[in-house]
């Protein structure tokens, strides 16, 4: 065993007793290099953000090889004290891979044409343009189609003209005007979605839903409330138009969407004749009886789901791996359009 003033080492591990840390030994001089950096710019080590990550690496130039042994001396020293890795990130991959960003940056273009395409009237195709056009525009940023899944409404706000969208592990994507034009299409794709968000908020139900979109009345979105801010951002919608709130798209689903959009090969929903409000039957909600013994069936249940979902965790990961292979392979369709 070694020791200095801070630092006592065990085994393959080193003690930064200053700190508080536990650094393997084959990384300590590179999480050393990174944690004295932080200190000369007032930065925390730990969790050190994507955009932090990203600014060292920039002010640290070296070959390839090299910044790689730094990033998996930050990301282990994260993952050991139970913080996500700042460096499996769009924000990080994109600075050290050149060709990379090239390719993202064309696919973006791709993906935000798609989206301004999009209906966003009628039904129930402008139902399903409103969403689609915004998980494009999100794919577009470069996240992962898992972080795209995770996202909640509150993660999601305009500031200015531009649309900034926070993740999970506290990476930033910031979606700017047009230099040119001076447009701002994202904000505009976020807010038609938003706007049918807000109306579900004050009006539940598709019936009403249905009649929105063909006939639309003003919205006056109030303040997310904590269950609001808490719902997921984009959610699956089945064939009557119906969205379960509590329920996100899963990964597959976002990944087959991006691809059927990209190749043209996306199902077509033609606009269906809705009866005027006037016309429509006032739908009476029936009385509903519950058995007595509803509520201890619902608290088995969830206690239930609580030990089955325990292991989520490693399943996250796995399919955290696979979308960004199938990521990779949509941008070889690209490539190839």
């Amino acid at each position: 065993m070694t020791s200095t003033d801070n630092e006592v080492e065990r085994g393959d591990v080193v003690q930064d007793n200053a700190l508080g840390q536990r650094i393997p030994v084959r990384y300590r001089h590179d999480w050393a290099l990174f944690a004295d950096w932080c200190a000369a710019v007032d930065h925390r080590p730990i969790p050190a953000s994507p955009d932090t990550l990203a600014v060292f690496l920039h002010e640290h130039p070296a070959a390839p090889a090299t910044q790689r042994r730094r990033l998996s001396a930050i990301n282990t020293v994260h993952t050991r004290h139970g913080y996500p890795a700042p460096g499996r990130t769009e924000t990080v991959r994109r600075h050290l891979d050149a060709t990379r960003a090239r390719r993202l940056d064309r696919l973006a273009r791709l993906l935000l044409q798609r989206a301004v395409e999009l209906p966003s009237e009628g039904w129930p195709s402008g139902l399903f343009g409103r969403r689609d056009a915004l998980l494009l525009v999100l794919a577009a940023t470069g996240m992962s189609f898992v972080d795209i899944t995770r996202l909640r409404r509150r993660d999601i706000t305009v500031d200015g003209e531009a649309l900034v969208v926070r993740t999970r592990v506290g990476e930033r994507f910031r979606l700017a005007p047009d230099p040119e034009t001076g447009d701002s299409p994202a904000v505009e794709v976020y807010r038609r979605w938003a706007a049918i968000q807000a109306f579900l908020d004050q009006y539940p139900g598709t019936h009403l839903l249905r009649q929105h979109l063909t006939d639309p009345i003003e919205i006056i979105a109030d303040p997310l409330d904590a269950e609001q801010a808490r719902q997921p951002l984009l959610c699956p919608i089945d064939r009557w138009g119906h969205l379960p709130h509590a329920q996100p798209m899963t990964p597959q689903s976002v990944s087959a969407l991006v691809r059927a959009h990209l190749s043209g090969r996306v199902p077509m929903r033609k606009a269906l004749p809705v009866p005027r409000r006037d016309d429509a039957d006032v739908w009476v909600e029936p009385e509903i009886d519950l058995d007595p013994g509803y509520y201890d069936r619902g608290t088995a249940a969830r206690r239930r789901d609580y030990e089955t979902l325990e292991g989520l965790a490693e399943v996250f990961d796995e399919i955290e791996a696979r979308t960004d292979s199938l990521l990779e392979e949509l941008m070889g369709v690209v490539e190839g359009l």
